[in-house]
This record gives C-alpha cells, sequence and structure tokens, in this order.
C-alpha cells in the first residue's frame, strides 16, 4: 500500500498555524502548567495532549487548548481506540477523535499497539497483543479505518510490555515494521519502552533498535519508569510517567538520535506531575541532545549499532 502523504491543512481555511512538529522536544500539556507556558521565555517545541480529555463540546479544557494551540504545534495521542481488540475499533470513538482532530489540526496524530476494550467494557489499561499474522491483519485493518476516517495517516507507539504470548510467531520489530509496510502509518518510538520491555524480558535494548525502522518514526517519547519485583523476586521495570528519565534510557536516546537524526521528542509525565520547571528542565536536557547529536545522525542508514 502506498503511503498517504504527510497531513498539511489548508491554510486557507486553517483555524490555527500550519505548524509540523520541529525537530525538537515537547512535553505533555497538563491543565495547571497552562499559564506558565504562555508567559515562559523557554517556548517549548511542541505540546502533546490525550485526545479522550477533548472529546465533550465545551468549557475551561478547550477554551485552554484553543489558546495553546494559537501558540504551538500539537500532537495529539490516543489511548483509547483499542486498536489490538478483537472486537473492532468503536464507531463512536473514533468519530470523537475525528472531530478533535478536526477541531485543533494537529501535526500529529498517534496511538497505541495495544488493546483496552472487550464487548462494551473498558479497561483502564493498555494490554499486549500476540504478534502473528492475525494480529498482524487485524491491526493493519483497524488502522486503515482509523486513517480513512480522518483523512491522514497516524503513528503507532512501540509497547512496554510484561509477558509474552505463546501464540508469538515473530519479533516485535518484524510485527511493526509489517504494520507500517501495510497500512502506510508513521512509527513512534517510546524510548523508555524499549528500556522497560528489554529489562523485562531479558533482552538488549540496542538489538530491538537495530531490528526497528527508524526511518518510519516521526516522533519520540521518552519518560520515567519505576522499579519492582515479580513473583520471583527479578527486577520488574513499571513505565510509570511519574518521575524523570533514566540515565539509562537518555543513553538510549542518545544512541537513537545519533542514528535517526533530531526527531520531535516529548517528554511525558503523567503522574505525580511536577511544577512546570521541573518538567521544562527534561525537555531542555533533549533539546540539548538533539542540538549536538542530531546534524551529525546517519541519517541515510538509521540503524542502531551496538
Amino acid at each position: 500500500m502506498t503511503r498517504p502523504a504527510p497531513h498539511s491543512p489548508n491554510i486557507g481555511t486553517s483555524r490555527f498555524p500550519d505548524a509540523p512538529l520541529p525537530p525538537r522536544a515537547g512535553a505533555g500539556l497538563k491543565p495547571d502548567h497552562i499559564a506558565a507556558i504562555l508567559t515562559d521565555d523557554y517556548r517549548i517545541g511542541f505540546l502533546e495532549v490525550h485526545a479522550e480529555n477533548y472529546m465533550g463540546d465545551g468549557g475551561p479544557a478547550h477554551r485552554a487548548l484553543a489558546a495553546i494551540r494559537a501558540e504551538f504545534p500539537l500532537s495529539v495521542h490516543g489511548v483509547g481506540l483499542s486498536i489490538g481488540s478483537e472486537g473492532g475499533i468503536s464507531a463512536t470513538h473514533l468519530e470523537r477523535l475525528a472531530r478533535v482532530v478536526e477541531r485543533y489540526e494537529p501535526a500529529m496524530v498517534s496511538e497505541h499497539l495495544a488493546w483496552s476494550s472487550h464487548d462494551a467494557g473498558y479497561f483502564n489499561d493498555l494490554l499486549p497483543v500476540p504478534y502473528n499474522s492475525a494480529s498482524l491483519e487485524r491491526v493493519v485493518s483497524h488502522i486503515v479505518q482509523i486513517q480513512d476516517r480522518l483523512k491522514r495517516p497516524i503513528l503507532l507507539e512501540n509497547p512496554s510490555t510484561y509477558v509474552a504470548f505463546e501464540q508469538t510467531t515473530m519479533s516485535e520489530t518484524d510485527f511493526i515494521r509489517d504494520i507500517a509496510r501495510k497500512s502506510g502509518c508513521g512509527l513512534l518510538l517510546d524510548v523508555n519502552n524499549v528500556f522497560v520491555s528489554a529489562t523485562n524480558h531479558g533482552w538488549k535494548p540496542l538489538h530491538y533498535l537495530r531490528d526497528f525502522p527508524l526511518e518510519l518514526v516521526e516522533e519520540i517519547h521518552l519518560a520515567g519508569h519505576a522499579e519492582d519485583v515479580d513473583d520471583e523476586g527479578d527486577l520488574l521495570l513499571i513505565d510509570a510517567h511519574d518521575r524523570p528519565v533514566a540515565d539509562s534510557v537518555w543513553k538510549l536516546y542518545e544512541t537513537v538520535i545519533s542514528q535517526a537524526g533530531a526527531v520531535p521528542t516529548l517528554i511525558e509525565w503523567d503522574n505525580d506531575v511536577p511544577e512546570w520547571p521541573v518538567l521544562r528542565r527534561e525537555a531542555q536536557l533533549a533539546d540539548a541532545i538533539l542540538d549536538r547529536l542530531g546534524p551529525g545522525s546517519l541519517l541515510g542508514s538509521r540503524h542502531a549499532a551496538e
């Protein structure tokens, strides 16, 4: 399938600046930070919101987001489409997402390689899928349905996982590569998810990145993770989004940027959210890496080396 052209709103009808995501650091938008962001001398590269928080018709949340969107590029990140679900995509939820996208004309729209619904029930989690041909065709079909409704390609995010399936017959990187090839979607590389999954399953994150199609990555996520132990006393990492990015993840991120070049990079912090200056500092750390390593990257190959 031919990959759809990147979204470019018609300037004559756009209500907001036609601003793509710059190759800089961005942050997840929190209501308590809006005033500080709008008055800060440091201009964050872009902001990202969870689509489900803006599916109502109006109110203070929409007024605040409109003010942000008038000043900054925007990325919309979905958490509820349940792309991997056997039950299919909820037409109602997809229509609500489409209204958010049409209303704010974001530079990027992304979702997770996961499922979170069964029959009429929704779970407050992003659950994994087995990597096999049946799951592949189902996920591709759902992404095509989403992209046809939104009239634009989306980005698909690699998951953080804690279990593996006996039904899996292909690697995660091959599975994601085939999804992108068949659906025409782009990819969102969550570097923290790579590190979390690698630690939990006992494989090397650089081996994963060496096989990952970095040339299709249009956005990167960074976040903090928590340490726990499993029932056998082994280390278990949780994708908690409640603390600064770990040094080990920063090092992995440097490897990605040295290979892939400067890619728009989001700092995620969704729990125990700190004051804006703390989140801003994390973004500035990412900006420094983008400035230092992005210009000298191996733009042609985009394969992480050991």
